[in-house]
């Protein structure tokens, strides 16, 4: 089933960190400090780290920018992914994807689930593909956080894990861009 082929080389993903939050500073950004944390000590490289407030436009601006750049393979957002009414994140970014990754959502709450029980329903964790890059929109809660991290992301973004992972596929993002006269 899963496993880390010793083999093939491990190749280090950029990834940028956007904390979803009306009321945190990077100073007190322990969401967004775990997933900078993981990423750096996985051998990944940041390529970005900021804080919007819980507005679809500014969330919508700051994702979409670091997908537009050559230097972000993969974009990490945390907060704004529950039920009040200032929890816009699915809502900015949703409707931007050219690719829903429903199995991240289904694998985040079995996670959660085990961890948290049927609280794991207020939760609207989302993923899918926006300009050739991944995008993944976790909750703000530092638990949730390491479980998205450690259960999923950091197994699918090492090339040595098999079956497959997401980084294997990331030249092929874009091909819908790249076929001719179709």
């Amino acid at each position: 089933m899963n496993r880390i082929d010793e083999s093939r080389p491990f190749i280090p993903v950029r990834i940028a960190v956007l904390t979803v939050s009306d009321t945190r500073s990077l100073e007190e950004d322990r969401s967004g400090a775990i997933l900078v944390e993981r990423l750096e000590r996985a051998g990944h490289h940041l390529t970005g780290r900021a804080i919007v407030t819980d507005d679809i436009t500014a969330i919508q601006r700051q994702v979409t920018e670091w997908t537009q750049r050559e230097d972000v393979d993969v974009v990490i957002t945390t907060g704004g992914t529950g039920f009040t009414g200032r929890d816009v994140t699915p809502e900015a970014l949703e409707p931007l994807f050219e690719k829903r990754m429903d199995g991240f959502s289904a694998v985040f709450h079995r996670i959660s689930y085990d961890k948290i029980g049927t609280s794991t329903i207020q939760s609207r964790a989302t993923g899918g593909v926006l300009n050739a890059t991944y995008v993944f929109c976790l909750p703000g809660s530092p638990g949730a956080c390491k479980d998205a991290w450690d259960g999923i992301l950091a197994l699918q973004l090492d090339y040595r894990h098999m079956p497959c992972n997401f980084v294997e596929i990331m030249p092929r993002l874009d091909e819908h861009l790249k076929r001719s006269g179709k």
